[in-house]
Formats: C-alpha cells, sequence, structure tokens
C-alpha cells in the first residue's frame, strides 16, 4: 500500500504525528530525503557544503528514528554528522552554523505528550527553516529523490562540547558558579523527563538540583511543557526547601522536551511565564549587560514588554504568533531579544532559534547580579512602569471545523463592540483578533489553523478580571 505523502504537512516548528500511526519509519524514510535535497537546493550556494546534522531528544525510540534519518539521507549521497547522544535541539542549531552544515534535521516533538514525534528542519544559520521552505519539501514528497551512486559519509559527533562552551561566553560563568556553590543561590532545575537533562550541571556544576532527570517517554502521564499543571513536584520541593533553609535566593527553572521553551518558578513558589521573564530579561541585558537592538514579540505577548522597552529607550516590532516570524526579524535587523509567550525565547547575540538554556544563564545572572528573587524583580518593574496585570491563556476545543468556520464568519461580519461589559477601542488583526478594551485590558482570539479549536489570551489588571473575560469569550464561543 503506497504512502499517502499529501498528509505530511509541517506545522509552526516542523512535521509531527502520533508514533505509529502518522508518524513511522516509513513516512520517515520518504520526509527526510526531500528535506536534505531541499536544503541542498536552498542553501548550497551559501554554504558549499553537503553535510547534514542529524539529533534527537529523549522520546520513545528517538534514537532509533535518528539512526533512520542518517541511513536515508546518506543513501541519497548527503554526508551526516548523527548525534551520539540526545541533546537540546538550539544545540542542533547551533551545531548546523558551527560545523559549517547545510542545516539539521532533529527528530523532537517539543512539548507534545508522549504519543508524539516529529521532525524540526533547520537551516545553515542556525534556526528554523521559513515556510517556503517546508512548502517545497512536502510538495517535492510527490516526487522523490533518487539513491546515490556514491553514498555519503556517516560520523558520529557529541553535539554539547561546543554548544555549551558557545553558552558558557555569553554570561559571567564563574560568578554564577560561585553563587551556587556557596550557597548563595539554591538552584532547580525541571527538565522534564527531556533533552534538557544535564544540561545546566554541564554549565554550572553537580550542585544544580535537577528534577524529573530520568528518561520517562510518557512525561508522568503528562506532557513536557512549562505549564503550571505538570509542575507539582517542582513547586512542592522549592516550598519544603524555603520552609528549611531561607537564606539566600532560590529559583526554579523548567524546561520543555527538547529545551527550546523555558519558564521558572520562584523562591516563593509562584509559577513565572515568559510574560514575565522577558521583561527581567529585556531590563537586565541593557542595564548590565549594555546590549542595544529592537526587541521582538508576538502580539500576544504582554504589555509590560514595550513598557520596560521603553525605559531603555528600545524600539517594539510586533509579530504574528509563532517563533519563525519572530526568527525571520532576526535575520533582518539588529535585535536585542525575540520572545513568545509560550516560552520561546532567543537573542540576536546568539543565532535566531528559541534557546531556553542560554535564556536560564541570562535569567539566573539577572538573579545573581540584582540581589532580587524573580518575584521581587518583576514588581520592581511593575513599579518603575506603573503597569500591573495578569494574565493567562485556555484554548478551547469545538465541536468541529464548521463552528470554527462560523465563528470567524461572525467575527468578520458583525464586529464586537463591547466584551464583558467594556467597550472595545481597538481591534488588530496581525494574527487572529485582539481586541483592546476601555479598561486596557485586551482579550485576544486566535483560531487554530490546523483543528477545531479557539485559542484565547487575556492580560488584565487582576487575575479576576482575566478569568472574568476569558468566561465572557467561552460563552461568546457557546
Amino acid at each position: 500500500m503506497p504512502v499517502v505523502t499529501n498528509s505530511i504537512k509541517f506545522g509552526t516548528d516542523g512535521w509531527r504525528g502520533i508514533i505509529g500511526d502518522e508518524f513511522t519509519f516509513e513516512r520517515l524514510a520518504l520526509v527526510a530525503p526531500v528535506a536534505a535535497k531541499v536544503l541542498y537546493d536552498t542553501y548550497f550556494s551559501t554554504v558549499g557544503s553537503r553535510t547534514i546534522i542529524v539529533g534527537y531528544d529523549r522520546r520513545f525510540m528517538a534514537e532509533d528514528f535518528a539512526r533512520a534519518v542518517a541511513d536515508t539521507v546518506s543513501a541519497v549521497g548527503f554526508d551526516v554528522l548523527l548525534s551520539e547522544s540526545y541533546a537540546p535541539t538550539p544545540a542542533y542549531s547551533w551545531a548546523a552554523k558551527e560545523l559549517n552544515a547545510l542545516g539539521a534535521l532533529v527528530i523532537t516533538a517539543s512539548h507534545n505528550p508522549g504519543k508524539y514525534l516529529g521532525l524540526k528542519v533547520k537551516g545553515y544559520f542556525g534556526g528554523s527553516v521559513p515556510p517556503e521552505v517546508t512548502k517545497e519539501i512536502e510538495e517535492q514528497l510527490l516526487v522523490g529523490v533518487p539513491l546515490a551512486a556514491t553514498p555519503g559519509k556517516q560520523e558520529k559527533f557529541d553535539p554539547w562540547p561546543s554548544y555549551t562552551q558557545a553558552l558558557e561566553r555569553k554570561v559571567d560563568i564563574a560568578k554564577l558558579r560561585e553563587a551556587i556553590a556557596s550557597g548563595k543561590l539554591t538552584l532547580f532545575a525541571d527538565v522534564m523527563h527531556g533533552a534538557a537533562a544535564t544540561g545546566l550541571a554541564r554549565l554550572l556544576g553537580n550542585q544544580v538540583k535537577e528534577i524529573n532527570s530520568d528518561r520517562d517517554p510518557l512525561f508522568g502521564g503528562g506532557a513536557p511543557e512549562p505549564l503550571p499543571k505538570y509542575l507539582s513536584k517542582l513547586f512542592e520541593v522549592i516550598k519544603t526547601h524555603r520552609e528549611t533553609d531561607k537564606s539566600g535566593l532560590t529559583v526554579g527553572l523548567v524546561f520543555d522536551g527538547d529545551c527550546d521553551r523555558i519558564a521558572a518558578v520562584d523562591g516563593e513558589a509562584n509559577f513565572l511565564s515568559s510574560q514575565v521573564l522577558i521583561p527581567i530579561l529585556i531590563d537586565h541585558l541593557t542595564l548590565r549587560r549594555g546590549f542595544t537592538g529592537e526587541i521582538v514579540k508576538t502580539v500576544s505577548g504582554s504589555d509590560l514588554m514595550p513598557l520596560v522597552a521603553a525605559l531603555h529607550n528600545l524600539s517594539v516590532f510586533e509579530t504574528a504568533v509563532g517563533y519563525k516570524y519572530i526568527a525571520d526579524r532576526m535575520l533582518a535587523a539588529k535585535v536585542l531579544l525575540g520572545g513568545e509567550e509560550s516560552g520561546g525565547i532567543g537573542y540576536g547575540s546568539h543565532i535566531p532559534e528559541r534557546d531556553a538554556l542560554l535564556s536560564a544563564l541570562y535569567v539566573l545572572e539577572a538573579i545573581v547580579e540584582s540581589g532580587l528573587d524573580l518575584g521581587e524583580y518583576y514588581r520592581y518593574l511593575q513599579k518603575q512602569t506603573g503597569f500591573t496585570s495578569a494574565y493567562d491563556r485556555i484554548d478551547l476545543p469545538l465541536a468541529n471545523m464548521q463552528v470554527r468556520s462560523r465563528l470567524l464568519q461572525q467575527l468578520q461580519t458583525q464586529p464586537l463592540t463591547e466584551i464583558a461589559g467594556k467597550a472595545v477601542i481597538d481591534c488588530q488583526t496581525i494574527d487572529g483578533y485582539k481586541y483592546r478594551l476601555a479598561d486596557k485590558s485586551w482579550l485576544m482570539i486566535r483560531f487554530s489553523g490546523t483543528e477545531p479549536v479557539l485559542r484565547l489570551y487575556c492580560e488584565a489588571s487582576t487575575i479576576e478580571q482575566v478569568h472574568q473575560t476569558l468566561a465572557w469569550a467561552k460563552q461568546w464561543a457557546g
């Protein structure tokens, strides 16, 4: 029975599917050589290389799928550098740039539940390839790639040393190590059973307290996504630690399955998303590191980001939701930092890629050099800007795609003028519909492009107002 190639579609960052159903060895053996060929057609004239990096995370059979990618890619004539262990996706992006490869093919499903696996395609420049490249991969699947008369070479490589050395050069690593070794800073790292495991210990020493560090392809029955509902163990260990040791600073850092997203927990066991971390990072990197450049945020990012940027006379560029739009801007302009509300943050001084380990080092540097707990630092910025807010997001399943179409048509033909009793004063349509309300809060309504899901985002002055507005939106959607 032939493989149905036209059902293989790349989303915002790669192709993903359920293992054994959409994601199989047979289908991967079709996609990988085509992806390598498209990387060659697109970038060979720039890099003059025929080398493809192949890497993987810690998911079920990820190393086996990676070997299959290496075999099929070398069979059509490309040289392959196959990772000898799991590593963060940003480590493979770094390797593509550092080793002058055409790009990287990474076996990962990022933050999805354990039944998923996928393939991310990275370019020679150290970031995700643009949508036109993945579209070309989809189109060429119907053609395929012939076997080469002479297969390419295969070699193993360790992605960790070059990557961690690059990160160490970005911060005052000695100061961070000293703070942890002396007890001034207690660091917990929840790696969520994923590819961040051992990462901070390699950088900062064995006194990093890593939790959920074992390989568990089921991710404890949840998903390796840095959200409060999956972090009960981290909340518990930080509370227990603070009960017995109130000296020094305490922080918990959280990494998703392939270590390109980050969140944090402060010393009082409060969850801090990137909506909080990005303003802190903007302040730290400009104030103490002297960084300059544009701040790139998605339309769903907190209003605190441009307010902190304004404190440092930095311009702000807003994009649609999805890191690929941030990466495009990072390749086109001088960018200090680009970040999204779901935890992906990248830096113009590094590669155009989300990198959670580098973000972790910068967050730790901000804590150590300011002497402030992360929660205190956030409240300080709220005071400096005169802006206090709360934020939440919910993903609302719809009955079917017909309901999605009806709601979309309703938004287009019957514009909302009032939401939860508040007048609508503006509507942005960069991505979905973002309504600014009379009390300076906002609600964003955005549809998934591939499934019947409505994504609802809200920022308001209190969490009670956020929940009221989101409840109104759920009721509106019926």
